[in-house]
Order: structure tokens, then C-alpha cells, then sequence
């Protein structure tokens, strides 16, 4: 059983920046890709950011491109969000989720582990 916890959410102004961060309890942690989600109230989960198993291919939705960063350290078996520029948009709670192939980064099926969620919130 592969167990994801994440953590750094939090309260933020528009504008303001915030790292998320995902602990994995996985033996071949960079086996895995990783993935970042996020659902507003109301709203279906949606894709993020994803990056590979070696960290060498990074992907974004059009909505983050150029103010999240993802990034991982298999050192540590965590990967990161690093969220700049934010906007009230952005307030969802926050998953990542780990996929062992990789083939359809954008598609929450491609998952197959998941963290709780961190709570994310951009005040104007």
C-alpha cells in the first residue's frame, strides 16, 4: 500500500506565493511519476502539473503554465508545488497522486495512489 500525504496549503493573498509538498511512503518512489490535482468546490478534480519518473519531463495545465513549478526529490521521496502568482481561481484543495506508467498524464485514471488533499486558499 503506497500512502501520500500532503502538506503546505494554507491561507494566501492574491498575488502571494506557496510550496505544497507530498510525502510518499513508496519503496521506488522514482518508479513513479507524479502528479498534482486540484478541486474547487462544486467542480470535477483537474489537472495541474505532472512530472516523470526522473523528473526530466514536466507538464502543466494551460491555467498554471508559468506560475507553478513542479518538482521532486527522490532522495526524499516527496515531490513539490511551488505555486507563485496566485490567484483566487487557485483556491481548491490541492491532491497529488503517483502513476506507475505514465501514459495519460492529464487523466485522473492514469493514478493510481492519492493523498488527501491540502487545503489552498487566495483571498483578493
Amino acid at each position: 500500500q503506497v500512502q501520500l500525504v500532503e502538506s503546505g496549503g494554507g491561507l494566501v493573498q492574491a498575488g502571494g506565493s506557496l510550496r505544497l509538498s507530498c510525502a510518499a511512503s513508496v519503496s521506488a518512489f522514482s518508479s513513479y511519476a507524479m502528479g498534482w490535482f486540484r478541486q474547487a468546490p462544486g467542480k470535477e478534480r483537474e489537472f495541474v502539473g505532472a512530472i516523470s519518473w526522473s523528473g526530466g519531463s514536466r507538464y502543466y495545465a494551460d491555467s498554471v503554465k508559468g506560475r507553478f513549478t513542479i518538482s521532486r526529490d527522490n532522495a526524499k521521496n516527496t515531490v513539490y508545488l511551488q505555486m507563485s502568482s496566485l490567484k483566487p481561481e487557485d483556491t481548491a484543495v490541492y491532491y497529488c497522486a503517483a502513476s506507475a506508467m505514465f501514459d495519460n498524464y492529464r487523466d485522473l485514471y492514469e493514478y493510481d495512489y492519492w493523498g488527501q488533499g491540502t487545503q489552498v486558499t487566495v483571498s483578493s
